[in-house]
């Protein structure tokens, strides 16, 4: 158990990095608080999230942000189905949603290639499951392909971490 006393904290969000399960799995122990994991960029404000009330999902970065219309497309730009992973969009049908950025500075090119087809493209991979949260999986540029299969090297630190071959930070501090 935790030398610190955590009791003054009522809720915690993290964002940045995709959480490991087993990170999520030791912050709860050591302080009975659920991570609120959280999406953006420097492109837009939070645009998915675990908000107040919302029950979260380890691993899970929440859902869309009220702020933005958020989905996934495959390359050829149509919807994912759920549980498909595919790279996060903000359409860009009903103007340029609040918050979302006005391009790259003096880069005109770059913010074309970010604004084409309509959308708003992340740049970001990830699943949706059937209850509307969004799972990532990594940067479209960031992949390792195998086998037909999109893996980001998030899933495999991941699946690294919670082997017991593997020395683990968190999981050592915590049994001593």
């Amino acid at each position: 158990m935790s030398k610190v006393d955590f009791s003054c904290l009522k809720y915690a969000v993290v964002a940045g990095e995709p959480l490991n399960p087993e990170v999520y799995e030791r912050f709860l122990q050591a302080t009975g608080l659920k991570l609120m994991e959280a999406y953006g960029q420097t492109e837009m404000t939070v645009g998915i999230g675990n908000y107040a009330g919302m029950e979260p999902k380890p691993g899970s970065m929440g859902r869309p942000s009220p702020l933005y219309r958020m989905f996934l497309i495959r390359p050829d730009g149509t919807p994912c189905d759920a549980g498909e992973q595919g790279e996060i969009v903000v359409p860009l049908d009903r103007g340029r949603a609040l918050g979302l950025f006005l391009g790259y500075h003096r880069d005109a090119e770059t913010t074309a290639h970010s604004m084409r087809g309509g959308v708003y493209h992340t740049g970001d991979v990830a699943w949706q499951d059937e209850d509307g949260y969004f799972w990532y999986v990594g940067r479209d540029d960031d992949l390792i392909k195998s086998s037909g299969y999109r893996i980001g090297p998030f899933e495999v630190e991941s699946a690294l971490m919670e082997h017991p071959s593997v020395m683990c930070p968190t999981r050592n501090a915590a049994s001593s």
